[in-house]
């Protein structure tokens, strides 16, 4: 093993491999337990391995740590992790959280923790790094920093003041949506709170769109009345339809009170169609253009950033005006289409003709078979006068037709390999998985 001295921040994503050089995985946390009377004992890390599970690798398995890599002897055990009465997470649990100096001297931040190889061949914690208040009243001044060793601290840093979650949003940067609303719930309930009150509005209100509707109303609740208001107005209208449901009808309004009115429009209405047909399902904000439009404009409308795949395969026609409800349907114009022509192409002509859209009152069964039959990721849906109202997209049908803990994405093959593993003890992972 390496003696040298590793900072847990810089350890978070590095690449874990076997003996071999296959990857294993990334690491995602250090697993530490307290002792009386000395520094905290590394006992293991938390790695993400293929599938996005995150499972425990003991320290004793790893063989080497360093150069912005971890090696081990190749055999973990791929159950689910779970952490125990006593363990400890550095980067979920301690960085970011304030201690107080024990001569007296003031109070400090954890920014970072050193772990090093002890001579018993196990790994401890051997110095915070640490930031003192600021002592100047410039915005862009910041407190002194220094290493402190863990003697040095009051070593009650699982409790007390709140702790910062800029480093622990810092390692979750990375995290696709889905990703981070598992990041998110696998953290102990007070930290999820602390680190859901600093996510950026935009990051969490795409990892609520991922979760449960039990798990996002939970965790809403934890929130005060305006930052969930304005997670709702950067969620998908349909999400946000979806949760503001689930919730009693006095704390309905009173958000959408708080929402901007734009976006608390197009969620009240969808809240007024059933939630098992096109009207519940569709999302409000299709890219709508006018038949006079060109090849060229509509291909920069759906190269925004912010624009979804499934939304992006397509813009749809209306005469005006282009907001839901719009003015009368015209069509539907694949992207796919579009690039087969010229830029100055009007949309008008480009129109598939085949291409019927749904009814907002179409039943799941009915906009499923439509998406099937013309092999589809969207599909408009339309109102009695013939007006665009929203559109249906490939993944909110299918939101609807998997089973409603389909995002416990291990599902029964990982139930049965839990029970194996838990069985057997140890296994290989499959190289190449």
């Amino acid at each position: 093993m390496s003696a040298e001295r590793v900072f847990v921040a810089r350890l978070a994503a590095c690449l874990v491999f076997d003996p071999a050089g296959d990857r294993v995985g990334k690491v995602r946390d250090v697993v530490v337990v307290f002792r009386a009377d000395a520094s905290p004992r590394v006992v293991g890390l938390v790695v993400e391995i293929p599938g996005k599970r995150r499972v425990f690798v003991s320290i004793t398995r790893v063989t080497s740590i360093g150069a912005g890599q971890v090696i081990t002897t190749g055999l973990i055990n791929v159950r689910r992790f779970e952490p125990r009465v006593g363990e400890t997470r550095i980067i979920a649990e301690i960085l970011g959280r304030q201690v107080d100096f024990a001569d007296g001297s003031g109070t400090a931040v954890i920014e970072d923790v050193a772990i090093v190889q002890a001579p018993s061949g196990l790994w401890d914690v051997s110095q915070l790094f640490v930031r003192r208040p600021k002592t100047s009243a410039s915005p862009f001044a910041k407190g002194a920093t220094q290493f402190a060793t863990w003697a040095e601290v009051h070593a009650d840093v699982v409790s007390g003041e709140p702790q910062s979650a800029e480093k622990l949003i810092a390692t979750l940067s990375d995290l696709k949506p889905a990703d981070l609303a598992s990041s998110l719930l696998e953290l102990p309930e007070e930290r999820r709170v602390e680190v859901a009150a600093e996510l950026p509005d935009e990051r969490l209100a795409d990892a609520l769109e991922e979760m449960q509707e039990t798990d996002q109303v939970e965790l809403l609740r934890s929130l005060d009345d305006e930052h969930v208001a304005a997670v709702l107005d950067q969620m998908q209208p349909d999400d946000a339809a979806d949760l503001v449901a689930q919730l009693p009808e006095s704390d309905r309004e009173h958000l959408l009170a708080l929402m901007e009115p734009e976006e608390a429009d197009d969620v009240r209405m969808l809240l007024n169609y059933a939630p098992n047909s096109a009207g519940g399902l569709m999302t409000t904000e299709p890219v709508i253009m006018s038949a006079d439009a060109t090849v060229a404009e509509a291909l920069a409308e759906i190269r925004r950033d912010e624009l979804a795949p499934a939304l992006a395969s397509a813009v749809y026609l209306t005469m005006p005006p282009y907001d839901p409800p719009t003015g009368r349907f015209l069509g539907t114009v694949h992207f796919q289409r579009m690039l087969r022509h010229p830029p100055h192409e009007r949309l008008g002509a480009l129109v598939d003709a085949e291409l019927e859209p749904v009814h907002v009152e179409a039943t799941i069964a009915e906009v499923s078979r439509t998406l099937a039959s013309y092999n589809l990721v969207s599909i408009p849906v339309v109102d009695d006068a013939n007006r665009l109202v929203g559109v249906v997209t490939i993944d909110d049908i299918l939101d609807h037709l998997l089973p409603d803990d389909w995002r416990v994405r291990d599902g029964k093959a990982a139930e049965l390999r839990r029970i194996a593993a838990a069985r057997t003890g140890s296994i290989d992972i499959v190289r190449g998985a």
